[in-house]
Order: structure tokens, then sequence, then C-alpha cells
């Protein structure tokens, strides 16, 4: 028998050990749901950890990163409250076993391990970039220093038992043997693919079928309100295009924050990349030979651009390459000291002068590199921003007009709704009239729109929606002109949908029915299912080899087909069910693995078992330490708090 763990130090594996008795105890315990439901907890406390709160406030900061992370849509999210919780207390009920097993974090531990939990931009050229830049970092995701090194102190502790929990993991030459048999065995089969489209032609229903579904269930053919709607809205567009601004306007924009137009010192440079990057080491002498002899072609007034299309190695620095900034010939770049080209880069650009050639090596390969500009830092003078700044006057008015015609445009609808009409020329705004508008209808200028459907739903006749703002910066404003009650559907309005529906929900049954027509007809007759399929006018079709791992031409993954690697020659299996078809199929032929492969990979399976065997074992004994805790009531659970906060989260959405 295997050690389950092994440590360097003695008194550590003995203590794991008992925890681990503990632990192993308490699995039964957790292995059965245990909620403590009759456990009320105080206010704004979801769970207790050996003292410690888990409060309300600790889960929301979670949610809210996990939603600005976009990690989960937000519709789902009360779904997932709980689990998060659930890992909230198990980290610290890890921290606590692991402080109870002696197991510290020094400072200098926290300092270590800073740089693999922060951004790259806070150690530029591999330095800390210091406490300011640090704590602005963490305050724009809402943290302190102190908060952020008490949880990463809290991950080093976890991650440090846990490798002694799962440390000594041993991988026997059975288990190697098996796992590289499995893998590697491959079967070959007959198989009859059943598609729903055959059977389309038997299940067509009758009109006689359809009236009589349409009379025996009146409640699913209702037609929903429908409303008549005006819509008025201003194009900010057009109104843009009305306006124009003086000279003054433009520099009173300008003087209000100049800072928005400084440029960066920054440098023009081209190049031309010859790669060594995947390549072998053995070329790279020939490689640099190659770029010496670009260098003094470019030196003897060979020109640039041509020699970029035809040697460089740079796909983005072609002319016609996309996202290129405009007014850049091939090769050529402008690099700012900000850390987005690599530091030998941009450190020539910096150095060498304009006009100035030479070869430079980075992680990509050699690079012929010329200085063409250097631009000092500077704020960009009134008349080189002057379009910008009409542009950016013009939506700042535009926005502001269209917003205050929309308020009229809510003022006027409510007092004269029956006129929509007037109200638009009296406001100079455009008129759309929707007829028959139910949720999901698209609507000229607007489209499909949620933020609209939510403005107008439930409202009755003459009354306004409030003001929608749209894509573009349009704002809308809509009057129920007409509200045409829910009503039934008449069958000829019903038909043709319908039809559609109970052709489907024929065709889902007559494929799974076929297809054990099938199988049961090819048991019957001795596993001859190709006599079988004949005789219902299919076609069978042989696989290649195929291994558990693969994938089957003509069907799917041979996931669907694992069951059949363990069965014997000559079986025929169940129906198996595939995306829009089921496939009846026959095991004819089992290869097995061949053996001179298993030592080229011994290695790679040891390490996926080793791996697989430390997921289990990681998981088996989180779980049972925080079960061990409940059960000793260190851990407690307050499940009202925990479905409150979930309730509260499920209304917003």
């Amino acid at each position: 028998m295997f050690d389950l763990f092994r440590s360097r130090e003695k008194s550590v594996r003995i203590v794991l050990g008992g925890v681990l008795l503990m632990v192993a105890a308490s699995m039964l315990l957790y292995l059965v749901p245990n909620y403590n439901t009759g456990m009320s907890g105080p206010e704004g406390v979801v769970a207790e950890v050996a003292g410690h709160d888990i409060t309300v406030a600790d889960v929301r900061q979670v949610i809210e990163k996990t939603l600005k992370g976009r990690q989960l849509p937000p519709e789902v999210l009360p779904n997932y409250i709980p689990r998060m919780v659930d890992q909230m207390i198990s980290d610290r009920a890890l921290e606590y076993a692991a402080g109870k097993l002696g197991f510290e974090v020094t400072d200098q531990d926290v300092a270590n391990n800073l740089r693999q939990y922060l951004p790259p931009e806070l150690f530029p050229n591999g330095k800390f970039a210091g406490k300011e830049a640090y704590a602005m970092f963490l305050a724009q995701q809402n943290l302190t220093m102190g908060e952020f090194e008490s949880d990463l102190r809290r991950q080093i502790l976890i991650h440090r038992l846990i490798d002694v929990a799962i440390e000594g993991s041993v991988v026997s030459d059975l288990e190697i043997q098996r796992t590289f048999e499995a893998r590697n065995e491959k079967i070959r089969m007959q198989y009859v693919k059943l598609v729903a489209d055959k059977y389309k032609k038997e299940s067509e229903p009758s009109v006689e079928d359809m009236k009589a579904y349409f009379n025996l269930r009146p409640k699913d053919f209702q037609v929903p309100p429908q409303r008549n709607l005006a819509i008025l809205y201003q194009d900010p567009a057009k109104v843009e295009e009305s306006l124009t601004p003086t000279d003054n306007d433009l520099l009173t924009l300008y003087k209000q924050n100049p800072e928005q137009f400084r440029v960066a010192e920054r440098v023009k440079v081209r190049h031309i990349l010859l790669k060594t990057q995947g390549k072998p080491a053995s070329e790279e002498p020939k490689i640099k030979a190659q770029a010496d002899d670009i260098l003094r072609q470019v030196k003897a007034g060979a020109k640039f651009a041509d020699l970029v299309e035809k040697y460089s190695e740079d796909p983005g620095s072609k002319a016609n390459a996309p996202g290129r900034e405009p007014g850049l010939g091939p090769g050529e770049y402008w690099v700012e000291q900000n850390g987005q080209m690599v530091k030998e880069f941009t450190d020539a650009a910096f150095t060498l002068k304009p006009g100035q050639s030479d070869v430079i090596k980075t992680t990509y390969g050699y690079h012929v590199f010329q200085v063409m500009e250097h631009q000092d830092a500077r704020i960009k003078p009134f008349e080189e921003v002057k379009a910008d700044l009409t542009k950016q006057w013009k939506t700042q008015h535009a926005t502001a007009i269209e917003q205050a015609a929309s308020d009229k445009a809510e003022t006027e609808l409510r007092a004269n709704p029956s006129h929509p009409e007037d109200v638009a020329k009296k406001l100079d705004m455009e008129l759309i009239s929707v007829a028959n508008f139910v949720d999901g209808q698209p609507v000229p200028v607007i489209g499909v729109n949620p933020d609209f459907e939510r403005s107008v739903e439930g409202l009755n006749l003459n009354e306004v929606s409030q003001a929608v703002s749209l894509a573009g910066n349009k704002l809308v404003v809509a009057v129920v002109t007409a509200v045409i009650p829910a009503r039934q559907q008449t069958f000829d309005e019903a038909e043709p949908g319908l039809h559609d529906r109970m052709l489907q929900a024929r065709l889902t049954t007559a494929l799974p029915r076929h297809a054990q027509e099938l199988y049961e007809k090819a048991k019957a007759m001795n596993g001859d299912l190709e006599g079988a399929a004949k005789s219902l006018g299919l076609e069978v079709k042989t696989s290649e080899e195929f291994s558990r791992s693969g994938t089957i031409k003509d069907l799917d993954t041979a996931t669907y087909f694992e069951k059949l690697f363990l069965l014997p020659d000559g079986t025929v299996y169940n129906p198996i069910p595939l995306a829009g078809s089921t496939v009846v199929a026959k095991v004819i032929a089992h290869v097995s693995a061949d053996p001179s492969e298993l030592a080229s990979q011994r290695a790679t399976l040891r390490d996926d078992i080793k791996s697989k065997k430390a997921r289990d074992r990681n998981e088996l004994f989180e779980a049972g330490v925080v079960s061990d805790l409940e059960r000793r009531k260190i851990i407690k659970r307050h499940k009202d708090v925990i479905d409150r906060l979930v309730a509260a989260y499920a209304s917003k959405g």
C-alpha cells in the first residue's frame, strides 16, 4: 500500500495524518447534505469560521467583482451565490487548519508572491513601481493593501497545506499500463445513422389533426396585447450638421482641458524583422548574417519600403496590415516609453538619432532598425486640434439640444397625446408610427431594444413613455395611440406555427422509435445489423478505427460511443442519440494498443495520472476539512441570511 503523504518534516506529516483521520470520519457527514437549516444567524453574517465572521458585505464584494469582470451573466448569478459562500467558507476553513498545524506566512513570503498576483505594469523593467502605484492600482479594484495582502496571505497558507496533503502521490506500473491500454485501444464498428428528415413525410400533421389540437388547447393560441405607437426622436447627426461653432467657442473648449491634447515623447522608427523565435538555434548565425547584409543595403540607399515587403517577417508592419495607424508606411511605428514594445526595441528607438540605423536583437529575432523622427513631449497647438475640437463641440451641443427636445416632447405629448404629429412639427422632431407593436418587434431607427420595450410596457391609451437613450446618442419618446386587447387566434392565424410545432414534436418521437425498431430487429437477426437495416431501407456504414478520445467521420466525438469499448465483438448496442440524429452501432473489431508505444508515453501518462490524483485528493481533502469543522461547530452557516441574499439578487434580475 502506498504512502498517502510524504513530507520533509515528520512532525507535520504526523499531525496532518491526525487531521485526515478526522477528515475521513467526517466524509460520511460531507456526503450527506447538511445545511443546518434550523440555524438563524446574526443579521448580515452568512457564516462563522473559527470565530471570524463572513458578512453579507464580504459576499457582495465578491459578487460585484464577478459582475464587473463579466464572469457570469447577472440573470444566473443567484444560482451561484451559495457556491461563492461555500468557497469563502472553504478558504477560511483551510486557513484555520493550516494555522493549527503551525504553518506560517511571513511578510517576506507575501512580498515574494506579490509579483505573480499583480499586473506587469507595476514592475516596469522588472522593478517594483512603489507603494503609491501599488495602492492606486488596488484602490481601482476597491481594495486596500491590508485587504489584498490578507487575502494573499490566506492563499499562500492554503496552497502550502494542500501541497503537503497531496504530496507524494505514487503511480504504479499497473496504473500506467491500464491507462495506456485504455487511451490507445481502438475499435471499428458498423453503424446506421438515422436522421429526422427521413421521417418527415410520415410525421406531417393533417389539417384535421391540427384543428383537433387547436380546439383542445385554446389557451396556447392567444394574440398578446398590442399597441399602436407614435415615436418622436431627433437625430443628433442632423442636429450636428446644423451647428457651426465660432473660433471663440472652440478656443474656450480648448482652454478648459488642454491636457487632453498632450502627446508623450515619441520616436518614429521603421524596421525589418528576421525571426529567430520558433527556429533552431543552429540557424541564428545565418539569420544574423542576412540582417547585416540588409543593413548594408539600407546604408547604401536601398528603398526601405521595398526591403520591408521583400524580407520582413512582421505581418503587422506591412502597409496593408489591419489596425495600423494612418499615415505610417511599411515597417513604420511610433514608439513611446510606455512598455508596449519590447525593451530592446524601445531602448534603440530612444538611443539612436534620426537617420541612424543598426541591427538589434530581441526575443523575436533580429531587427534591421532605423530611427526616422524624434518628437518631444508637447501639447498640440490649437490649430492642430481644431477639427477634433469642432467635432467635440458639436457632439456636446447636439446632445444638449436633443435632451432638451426630448424633455419638451414628453411634456407636450402629455398635454396633447392625441396629436403627436403637431408636437413633432412644433419641436422639429422626426415622427415614426408603429402599428400592433409587441415585444421583440423591430422598430425603425430603434431596432429591437429591451429598454424601449420596458418604457412602453403597461402603458394605456394616450400615456407617454420616459425618454430612452439609444446608440449614437439618440433619444426617443413614445405615446400610445391605441391599445388592442389580447384575443384568441383564429385557426388560420395559428396554422403556420401549429404545423411546425406538431411536426417537430412528431419527429422528436419518430426518430427514437425507428431507431429502437432497427435495434430490436438486428438483435432478433442474431446481430445482423446490415440485414436489419437493408430490410428497413437504411444504409449501413463502417467506421475507421477510433480511440476513446478520437472523432468519427460523419458522426461526432467518440465520447458518445465509449461504452462500445467494453463490449465484445459482434455486439449491437442500444440507440445512441446525437445532435439531430440517432445511431445504432455494432462492434466489429477491437484493436489493442501497440506495446512498443508505451515507453514514449510513459512520462506523460504518469504525469496525467498524478495530476488527476492530486485534483481528486484536493477536492476530498478540502471538503473533508470543512465537514469536520462543521461537525465540531467551528463552522456555522446561517442559511436564512444566505437565502435572503440570494432572494435580493434574484429580485434584481
